[in-house]
């Protein structure tokens, strides 16, 4: 069977947007040969670098396999009259493309009916290639597409050549005015150009690596080996391992190679934050470290060639560092002039949102939103500074107004919290009180991602949440929630952080509370009259923190989807509680006790489900003269005293205790449904054992809803 490739060849496509595509344009591939039944006899490989994008497909069908199939055509009665064919009977068999001697009876249950087996050959492979693959990779999404040659080409950057083979075989096909034939290109600079491949699968890869250019993988290891040599020439020093910068500089090269640069030592005198940014964000450099992880004035640059013999890119590298360096110290000495302090007012000359006001609005709500956060953890025996939080919600958005953020706007926080951290905030203030400020105002943003941390300390938390629930709380009621996989103002980032850090601090606060607060921070502010019509915020927010809920406990603490669901049926306002019964139910999952109760959990539900559909009466208050059976009379008797025992440890959130205690209950439920039956003929019997059953399910619910969990052999 022969090998199929793709390569799509480009003007440079942005580092940022490779990834992502190259996944995409694999499912694609993928799906369209599974779709066409051309099945591969290996894995799928994939293939980007900064100009290309392609897949290669092992062993695939030369030609889909024929398929024979049944189909059935008019009744007998209409398809033969006084046992001769009808033109119904010729025109099914035309259809079928046999004789009509060849029609078959079949017996259905509507009677007897023509049929005929008709076998479909298969198409040539090439052929379905050749007709399908322009719409697929007209259908990569991109963020940014360009346009060119005629208004309806467009792709990310202009195509600039196409290969598709099977084998040595071209397949025949147009994407963006290019035809697709067997040339490709190797590096820009270090290759003579045209390559021609020979053949699909490894030849194809052996020829791309003579023209200079390597697969992600090679490229990444020869990054690791240029930075390691680099960094060895310094005594103890060594690299910061950066995942997102190594992936960026993987998608900038063909053919990588590394050099080791330096800077003034002075520049040192900058906070580390600042420097590692400009070089990390702006000229995509690495960092390097002493043993100690202190900065070094060493930095190491990755290029797309073979090296730096003569030092002219080194110096060139080292000179725009340099000036960036100096701008950097400039923007942070002009900024001391005026403290964070006298920068509060200028929010009002900074928009937060069109509709939302200045950034000093914000301020303002976002200190009452940190006043009643700290006031409800205080209550409640968390330690937490009120002044702190106060002093740092008002400090912590003047850094907008700096020029070091003007000019590098990654840092914003961060900016606020490095100049409280030096600057007099308040005549006599104690240096340690200063400092706790200071870091308040650093991690306010944090989390930014699921792989970043929450904020280190509860001041902090407390700021930040309030500013999320701030931005939230306004978006949604402008109607601005995130729908499908738009969301322009990062609500569901923010809302992530939110649940994060509650549940890392184990704060004390139910999301209803605080979407509640943050909405009414508005009230009377000129923004509310802006606030859509029509709009159920409180239900719109509350499915909304219970997808971030349902995605921190899946995807970030790694609970099954089962288990998630459970415990989130039984509420998903206390995030903290949420993790608690999260962590007991799946420690349990797997227990036979628990499998039992999921069942007979599932069977109560379907049973209350269709004595409602019904219309079937079910009694608003147990009574236990009416317990006939005995199994019934002693599952009415355990629920309340195990029920007690429950609620006594759910109330500790000793949940693991909790759910033993629900185990003991199994037994007296497998007997009750062994020896009773509930929809009996007696109206009264009947809606006292389902009232017993509807009891059962919500005493036993509070901790999770043991119906969705899955058992061996369930089909949910």
């Amino acid at each position: 069977m022969p090998d199929f490739l793709l390569e799509i060849g480009t003007e440079e496509i942005p580092a940022r947007m490779i990834a992502g595509a190259r996944e995409e344009l694999q499912h694609r591939v993928a799906d369209l040969l599974n779709r066409e039944r051309l099945s591969t006899s290996g894995e799928m490989g994939c293939i980007d670098t900064p100009r290309r994008l392609g897949v290669l497909a092992p062993g695939i069908p030369s030609a889909q396999p024929d398929v024979t199939e049944q189909i059935n055509g008019p009744a007998a009665s209409v398809a033969f009259k006084d046992g001769h064919p009808t033109p119904a009977a010729h025109a099914f068999a035309k259809k079928a493309g046999v004789d009509v001697s060849r029609l078959e009876r079949v017996t259905t249950a509507k009677g007897e009916y023509l049929s005929a087996k008709v076998t479909k050959k298969g198409r040539a492979t090439s052929d379905i290639l050749a007709e399908l693959l322009p719409k697929e990779i007209a259908s990569i999404y991109w963020p940014k597409n360009m346009f060119w040659r005629k208004p309806n080409e467009r792709f990310v950057r202009p195509v600039r050549w196409l290969i598709a083979m099977l084998d040595d075989q071209i397949i025949p096909f147009e994407f963006g005015g290019i035809r697709a034939g067997n040339q490709s290109r190797g590096h820009r600079i270090l290759s003579t150009g045209l390559v021609h491949i020979p053949r699909a699968g490894a030849p194809y890869v052996e020829a791309l690596r003579a023209a200079k250019v390597l697969s992600r993988s090679e490229r990444e290891q020869q990054i690791r080996k240029a930075l390691d040599a680099a960094t060895r020439t310094i005594p103890g020093a060594r690299w910061r391992d950066d995942a997102s910068l190594l992936d960026t500089v993987v998608n900038l090269t063909e053919w990588p190679s590394a050099i080791l640069g330096s800077f003034d030592r002075e520049f040192l005198e900058l906070p580390e934050e600042v420097l590692v940014t400009v070089m990390r964000d702006h000229q995509k450099y690495f960092a390097i470290e002493d043993a100690k992880g202190k900065l070094l004035p060493n930095f190491l640059a990755v290029l797309n060639t073979d090296g730096d013999p003569q030092g002219l890119i080194r110096h060139g590298n080292e000179r725009v560092l340099r000036a960036r360096f100096n701008d950097a110290r400039f923007f942070w000495r002009t900024d001391q002039k005026h403290p964070l302090r006298d920068r509060v007012s200028w929010l009002k000359n900074v928009t937060f949102q069109k509709d939302l006001g200045s950034y000093y609005d914000k301020t303002l709500r976002v200190q009452r939103l940190c006043s009643w956060l700290t006031e409800t953890i205080k209550q409640r025996g968390i330690a937490v500074r009120p002044g702190v939080v106060h002093k740092a919600a008002c400090l912590a958005k003047t850094d907008l107004t700096t020029e070091l953020v003007k000019e590098f706007t990654e840092l914003q926080g961060i900016v606020g919290g490095l100049y409280a951290s030096v600057q007099n905030l308040d005549r006599g203030m104690p240096d340690a009180t200063r400092q706790l400020i200071a870091q308040t105002i650093y991690d306010h943003y944090k989390p930014q991602s699921a792989e970043d941390s929450a904020p280190r300390t509860v001041e902090g938390a407390v700021l930040s949440i309030s500013d999320k629930a701030e931005t939230i709380a306004g978006m949604f009621a402008l109607g601005l929630q995130p729908t499908g996989s738009k969301d322009p103002f990062a609500l569901r980032r923010q809302a992530n952080g939110i649940v994060k850090t509650i549940a890392e601090h184990k704060l004390p606060v139910l999301v209803s509370e605080l979407a509640r607060l943050a909405r009414e921070s508005y009230a009377g502010s000129a923004a509310e009259k802006k606030f859509a019509a029509g709009i159920n915020y409180a239900d719109a927010v509350r499915v909304f923190f219970r997808e971030r809920i349902e995605f921190y406990l899946r995807d970030q603490l790694g609970y099954a989807y089962d288990v998630v669901n459970a415990v989130l049926a039984a509420g998903a306002d206390d995030i903290v509680d949420a993790v608690a019964r999260a962590a007991a139910v799946s420690e349990v999952r797997g227990s036979v006790d628990f499998a039992s109760i999921s069942v007979a959990f599932k069977r109560i539900k379907n049973i209350l489900h269709q004595a409602r559909e019904a219309k079937k009466a079910i009694a608003s208050a147990l009574d236990p003269s009416l317990f006939h059976e005995d199994a019934e009379r002693n599952l009415g008797a355990q629920i309340p005293e195990i029920a007690q025992s429950v609620a006594h440890f759910g109330q500790a959130r000793e949940y693991l205790r909790a759910l033993t205690e629900i185990s003991r209950i199994r037994p007296a439920v497998d007997t009750f449904f062994d020896k009773v039956m509930v929809m009996v003929e007696d109206e009264r019997l009947r809606a006292n054992r389902l009232a017993l059953l509807q009891t059962l399910l919500k005493e036993f619910s509070t901790i999770a809803d043991f119906s969705e969990i899955v058992t061996e052999g369930s089909s949910r």
